[in-house]
């Protein structure tokens, strides 16, 4: 059955359908609510909704703020600590110049940026979370199986997330509190906000990213005189040029991360908002916020080197060299570093919420279970790799991310052909989310996945696996994610095409 629909976009009435044709899931029978719904609707803030399509009706009205609100809410989002880890990596462990990191860091970012601006517009078109998007692009199946790869993103993102922000805690008080506490505080912090779920959540995120900005402007003005603008790129030609391309890619990553989620934070927005005005208020509002992050973190990497007493304070640890920044500050130095850790709730929470939409999204068994049974869960989980893991926070990083942007090319490629090369024009029937016999069967995408996997593995360069491909170049480099994309830009195409023929859905 074909996708497009007769409706005029602007008819978003659900009224025709029935409930069999709609896909409309039987949690959103009155009748049929789960205890836990009908004791939730009396909790004021609290969110209730899972994964079925925002209707029209209870979208929020256009206004002239709208643009200003997903503006702010993804500045606050992109403003967290956790970037400025990504950003030291570049300066402290590949020990490139800073001149070299922050070009790297900016052009990476902004075309990650581009990548998230583009999901995000699908919110307000469809009213559906990213991942349910997919089913209509990708088809129903992969899309499963993209969930599951998003749950692990972001157990990754809430691990590294709450390392940093225990590390800050432990820092701040003299060891008075432990890595252990400091991480189990955080992570609490954000279980809270994404359980409330969205509406609190942008309340949250429209007023957080103030006091971000002042202490990262104070920090600035604390450590800006040891950063090291003259330093020099180490290693030869071809290793510099390597390590270039590791943290320009690197960078790419750790901005694709937001992708698979991108739409979620934006259902409740009316279609009519416009696509352009949301793609440049979220584009511009990471972009400025993670680049903002990303360098003044390369320049606290280069202040290690430089400054002997920066070097006495630092650990090894982002806690120690964010310390060491606001060490002429004294006590005020650590409370505005205590202010960086409630940055860290602001970007931890979104993951937690999308993770319990991916749960849901597994199937009809997994939406009976109520959203925050899933984000509980998963708070549990990335809090005991986090205690785990907390002495080896670089190496995380370092490791995790790129691991991480493998996977989101590859399905993020697919998504963009299908939606340019075959669905270009088409208007989509919303109301089949639910319905695997109404959407694409995504024989051409699973197929197209594995040999982006394919190139991403010949190309990668990690600790624990060096491909064929990497491995050839002298100094070895992380070609991962550029083979990833460049065998599934080249596969999906005929693939899906040949499945349109066989199957003609």
């Amino acid at each position: 059955m074909s996708l497009e629909v007769e409706n005029k976009p602007e008819s978003h009435s659900l009224q025709s359908v029935t409930d069999d044709e709609a896909g409309t899931h039987p949690a959103e029978n009155p009748v049929l609510k789960s205890r836990y719904q009908r004791w939730a609707e009396g909790v004021k803030g609290l969110e209730t909704r899972g994964i079925e399509q925002v209707p029209f009706e209870e979208r929020q009205r256009v206004s002239t703020s709208a643009s200003f609100n997903i503006f702010l809410t993804w500045f606050s989002m992109g403003m967290a600590l956790n970037n400025m880890v990504v950003g030291t990596l570049g300066t402290v462990v590949m020990r490139l110049s800073f001149l070299d990191a922050a070009l790297c860091a900016f052009f990476g970012n902004f075309l990650g940026c581009i990548a998230i601006g583009y999901m995000c517009t699908w919110g307000p078109r469809s009213g559906h979370r990213t991942l349910i998007v997919s089913r209509y692009l990708v088809g129903f199946n992969p899309s499963k199986v993209c969930c599951f790869l998003n749950v692990l993103t972001n157990l990754g993102y809430g691990m590294m997330s709450s390392m940093v922000g225990g590390q800050l805690l432990s820092k701040l008080t003299g060891g008075a509190v432990s890595v252990v506490v400091g991480i189990i505080i955080v992570a609490l912090l954000s279980l809270v906000l994404a359980t409330f779920g969205m509406h609190i959540f942008q309340y949250y995120e429209r007023f957080a990213w103030f006091p971000q900005l002042m202490v990262f402007a104070i920090l600035l003005g604390s450590a800006g005189p040891e950063f090291d603008f003259g330093t020099v790129s180490i290693g030869s030609a071809e290793e510099v040029n390597a390590k270039r391309l590791a943290f320009f890619s690197l960078c790419l990553s750790s901005a694709l991360s937001w992708v698979p989620g991108a739409a979620d934070y934006h259902v409740y927005y009316s279609p009519n908002t416009g696509t352009w005005r949301i793609w440049s208020a979220t584009t511009m509002g990471v972009g400025l916020a993670m680049t903002i992050t990303f360098i003044l973190g390369a320049g606290l990497g280069t202040g290690v080197a430089h400054n002997s007493g920066w070097a006495t304070i630092y650990d090894g640890t982002p806690g120690g060299l964010l310390m060491a920044g606001y060490g002429r500050l004294g006590g005020f130095g650590r409370f505005c570093a205590f202010i960086n850790v409630l940055t860290i709730v602001s970007n931890n929470a979104p993951g937690s919420y999308s993770m319990a939409m991916n749960f849901q999204m597994l199937g009809d068994f997994w939406c009976k279970v109520p959203r925050p049974v899933f984000t509980s869960i998963s708070t549990l989980i990335y809090t005991a790799c986090a205690i785990g893991g907390r002495d080896s926070l670089y190496e995380v990083f370092k490791n995790l991310v790129p691991l991480i942007g493998y996977w989101i090319i590859i399905w993020f490629t697919m998504l963009v052909e299908s939606d340019i090369l075959f669905n270009r024009g088409k208007q989509y029937d919303w109301t089949a989310w639910n319905c695997p016999e109404r959407l694409p069967v995504g024989f051409a995408a699973t197929a197209a996945f594995f040999i982006g996997w394919a190139g991403a593995i010949v190309g990668m360069d990690q600790v624990y696996y060096t491909g064929p491909i990497a491995e050839a170049i002298a100094g070895g480099c992380d070609l991962g994610i550029w083979l990833g994309f460049g065998f599934t830009a080249l596969a999906f195409p005929p693939l899906r095409k040949l499945e349109l023929s066989l199957l003609k859905r």
